[in-house]
């Protein structure tokens, strides 16, 4: 019988591109590096952990505190208490791109994860978005999806195309789309008014919570619309990147629709 050796598969962080060390990890900073995560050692302290604490919050940075045993999960190497994941990509923020969709004469079409966290989800949202023209994707800094190898993977790539926005409060990112003559469609079960009852033709943000809590009541409370995806069977469910593709395209539709 053939042997076949086997191929320990490396630690899912190890695909991604891995910082370590206080003064590697400052230098990404100070260089611009998008900081996807950031773990610091629980108990660090002196002048240059001091210089690390101020800088990150100067970029307005936030890190997780962890024991060091998550850290030697990550990397064996010498990563001195502190590790960062640099992003794939380039986040955006949403007050310089929406002005840049309106001059160019576009209706814009949002669309903002609350509380999606699943890397696979993010993904496949990402590919159905990219692919029916959506302008951006707005998520918050914490709370969310990481996007790492597994995202653009099940994103087939779209998370290299389509803008990401990511924005500390969503509340906040909210009121400023509503000031920006955007109005905000819930997705929730919370109403008894359809997807189908909402006109997506106006410049419209949809908005999509996590499966096992939904949207956050601050959003729901600020929101325009609320509306829910008509159920007939037994589950009365679905995933939400399920969710999220049946209500984008929906607005889809409605936009190509022929003039009357």
């Amino acid at each position: 019988m053939q042997q076949f050796q086997r191929r320990d598969k490396p630690a899912a962080r190890e695909s991604n591109q891995l910082v370590f060390g206080t003064r590697a990890v400052m230098e990404a900073i100070d260089s611009g590096k998008e900081i996807e995560s950031l773990f610091v050692q629980r108990g660090l302290s002196g002048p240059l952990f001091a210089e690390f604490k101020a800088m990150v919050k100067e970029y307005d940075i936030s890190y997780q505190q962890v024991p060091i045993e998550k850290l030697n999960r990550i990397t064996r190497k010498n990563h001195q208490g502190i590790i960062a994941v640099i992003s794939p990509i380039t986040y955006h923020n949403i007050e310089e791109l929406l002005p840049a969709i309106y001059e160019k004469g576009e209706t814009p079409l949002l669309l903002m994860l609350d509380g999606v966290t699943d890397v696979r989800n993010m993904g496949a949202i990402a590919r159905t978005a990219e692919c029916a023209g959506v302008h951006a994707i707005i998520v918050p800094k914490k709370g969310s999806a990481e996007i790492n190898p597994d995202a653009i993977k099940t994103s087939a790539g779209a998370l290299y195309k389509i803008p990401v926005c990511r924005h500390d409060s969503l509340g906040k990112v909210g009121r400023y789309l509503i000031e920006s003559g955007i109005q905000l469609v819930v997705s929730t079960e919370k109403t008894q008014d359809s997807i189908y009852d909402v006109d997506y033709a106006m410049p419209s943000c949809i908005i999509m919570g996590a499966e096992d809590v939904g949207v956050s009541d601050d959003l729901i409370r600020i929101s325009d619309k609320l509306a829910k995806i008509p159920m007939f069977g037994e589950i009365e469910s679905l995933n939400v990147s399920v969710s999220a593709a049946v209500v984008i395209y929906e607005a889809i539709r409605q936009r190509n629709l022929p003039s009357a």
